[in-house]
């Protein structure tokens, strides 16, 4: 990327800063980069810079396989972040046995300005809770780590099913592929619906995993020749503009609606209402996006039944009002991003068990 030809023109790509630390997984120290590394403005300028820092001088670090990466940057570079996003390391040390900073990581995690956005992916979330950054604030990591986090920051509200947490300022994700989920959704805040899932379709992934998704999915892959509610996932997403019943969905299997949500959750990770909801605000999302509908036009199309619906539903999911969300992130605004869905983003509402709105 030319930064020289973006300063000119007065403009400066937001940059992530990822920390590489000894011990790191090669995979989730390249998500960042995969994730952050494509987006670009309908002038062809990228949203985002990334560069990888160690907390030494530039040279190899070791990752937990049989190779090491050579890093180009020292620790100040993270005074340089907008958002600084911490992998997992198998060598965490005193941070991870004993919940506390070696003065090399300390002195480190000291150059990030203040305000500046912060990410842990997988046990990354132990650095920046010995650094004090989660004391009484929501976070989780990988489901085996849970135990450990709390156990050594009980300050900490540590949520163990979750893919990810969305506080606003500070996220924290699950484990490996939770950290795609993880940077997806920052793109998504910043950019909007469009952006995120042109990147995830690029990177062949779902476009959206909701936070408050189960980290375990009890049954991922149905066992040969056992019904599974896939097809009433499929019918239930072409008509999201239609009342649908949760009864209707199980019948359409051929399943009580007991077994039905209780098939549904094991293959989902949430509850039949609880996904539908999921898929009627990515739907509100990307028509506030993408054309000229009103808003109660919106709310009739994404299956919300009433703008005063669809309202409360994307407030509490996403923190803003519909006009809001599409003020910031209507497509050809120059990409200029911006913060809606900041808070603690857990899981979507639903309206009950019996009725799907």
């Amino acid at each position: 990327m030319d930064t020289a030809v973006s300063s000119a023109t007065g403009f400066r790509p937001h940059r992530v800063v990822v920390l590489a630390l000894d011990g790191l997984l090669p995979f989730e120290l390249g998500i960042p980069h995969r994730i952050f590394g494509r987006p670009k403005d309908a002038r062809g300028r990228y949203l985002y810079e990334v560069v990888t820092c160690s907390i030494r001088p530039p040279g190899p670090v070791q990752t937990d396989a049989d190779f090491a990466v050579q890093i180009e940057n020292g620790p100040e570079a993270l005074a340089t972040a907008d958002t600084v996003v911490v992998p997992a390391s198998y060598q965490l040390g005193p941070v991870f046995e004993q919940g506390v900073l070696t003065d090399e990581l300390a002195a480190a995690l000291a150059l990030i300005r203040p305000g500046t956005r912060l990410a842990s992916i997988c046990n990354g979330v132990f650095v920046l809770a010995a650094a004090g950054y989660l004391d009484g604030r929501p976070a989780t990591t990988h489901w085996a780590e849970t135990d450990q986090l709390q156990r050594l920051f009980p300050k900490i509200d540590v949520d163990p099913n979750v893919l990810f947490i969305d506080d606003g300022d500070i996220l924290t994700s699950a484990g490996v592929a939770a950290g795609i989920d993880l940077c997806l959704h920052m793109v998504r805040r910043d950019h909007g619906t469009a952006v995120a899932n042109d990147i995830a379709r690029r990177t062949v992934v779902p476009p959206h995993r909701d936070g408050g998704q189960a980290q375990y999915i009890q049954r991922p892959v149905p066992e040969p020749q056992l019904a599974t509610t896939r097809g009433a996932r499929a019918g239930a997403l072409g008509r999201l503009h239609e009342p649908i019943q949760l009864r209707d969905m199980a019948a359409q299997e051929s399943m009580s609606v007991r077994t039905f949500t209780r098939r549904f959750r094991e293959e989902v990770g949430v509850s039949p209402g609880q996904w539908l909801t999921q898929q009627r605000v990515e739907r509100a999302r990307h028509l506030l996006e993408s054309t000229d509908l009103s808003v109660d036009q919106v709310a009739q199309e994404a299956g919300f039944g009433t703008a005063q619906s669809m309202r409360q539903h994307l407030q509490a999911v996403l923190g803003v009002t519909p006009t809001a969300y599409r003020r910031t992130f209507r497509t050809g605004n120059g990409g200029s991003g911006g913060n809606a869905g900041s808070g603690d983003i857990r899981s979507g509402s639903y309206d009950g068990v019996g009725v799907l709105r």
